[in-house]
């Protein structure tokens, strides 16, 4: 009975120096093995052997896919506002240098915080709030390259740092939106009034040459008439009678004067007191007859 639980306990041990003689690591893992305390290797992804009964531990698994640490900072621009920003940094052990990532790090994601923290803090102050705004993706990539020289010595590399969002305070942000609406509204007033002045010129300047085409009319009337009379009196010359010049102008202005009354009464939509007897008639021709004598 004894050799029995004698031989139990041997098979006991052996069994349990068999299930710590064996591990896998998984696939994007590293394990570090350590001996009697010491780090002896990086086991990569696969089935390893080491020595049981405590010579050799697993002091630790390590992640080598890329892994995420998001913050908050708080800080200050210069122009004395207040504001809060969402921070992404991306970072990953790097393969080369495992032993440093486990042994001088004891918690990687709230170093890299402190580093982004402290590299913002230097930067931002030295903006004003909406050149931070413009300015925010240049701001995060020098952030990065000055985090990622520093936790390159400890064996991390630092992917990409975003700022997703940029709060400032809330009454800040309020003001911002009130000039924002009264510049549109300014801007939307300029643009009315500058259409209603194109409106106001553009029919100015329609009356204006409609008063000149007018003009021009008026003036090629005129010379037509002139014209006119002047060839009738060539012809009445041409023709051989004996009239004076100035019985030749009475006819022919008594003519005009009968041809105009007639556009008159044609047209009916204006009225015009002219004298319509054969007195009105000769004292007009008297007076135009009495204004070409005075012009020769």
């Amino acid at each position: 009975m004894i050799i029995l639980i004698i031989l139990f306990i041997i098979l006991l041990v052996i069994l349990t120096s068999l299930s710590t003689l064996f591990f896998t690591v998984k696939q994007q893992t590293v394990v570090i093995i350590e001996r009697l305390g010491k780090y002896q290797s990086t086991a990569s992804a696969g089935f390893h052997l080491k020595f049981p009964w405590g010579i050799d531990r697993i002091a630790a698994r390590i992640q080598l896919r890329l892994l995420q640490n998001e913050m908050l900072v708080e800080t200050k621009t210069s122009d004395n506002v207040f504001v809060t920003m969402n921070i992404a940094s991306q970072y990953r052990v790097n393969e080369n240098n495992i032993k440093d990532a486990y042994y001088k790090l004891s918690n990687p994601g709230e170093q890299i915080k402190a580093y982004i923290e402290d590299a913002l803090r230097s930067s931002v102050p030295k903006l004003t709030l909406d050149e931070l705004f413009e300015k925010k993706d240049e701001i995060a990539l020098e952030v990065q390259k000055t985090v990622a020289e520093e936790m390159s010595t400890y064996g991390y590399i630092i992917v990409k740092t975003l700022i997703t969002k940029v709060e400032p305070d809330a009454e800040v942000k309020q003001s911002m939106n009130d000039i924002n609406a009264a510049q549109r509204k300014q801007d939307a007033a300029q643009m009315l009034a500058n259409a209603n002045k194109i409106q106001v010129v553009t029919a100015a300047e329609a009356e204006a040459e409609k008063d000149r085409l007018r003009g021009v009319g008026i003036a090629e009337q005129r010379k037509a008439i002139v014209d006119g009379l002047a060839q009738q009196i060539i012809e009445m010359k041409n023709t051989g009678v004996s009239l004076t010049e100035e019985q030749i102008m009475s006819i022919l202005l008594t003519n005009q004067y009968l041809d105009t009354l007639n556009q008159f009464a044609v047209g009916g939509n204006s009225t015009i007191f002219l004298p319509g007897g054969a007195e009105g008639s000769d004292d007009l021709r008297t007076q135009i007859l009495a204004a070409i004598k005075a012009g020769k």
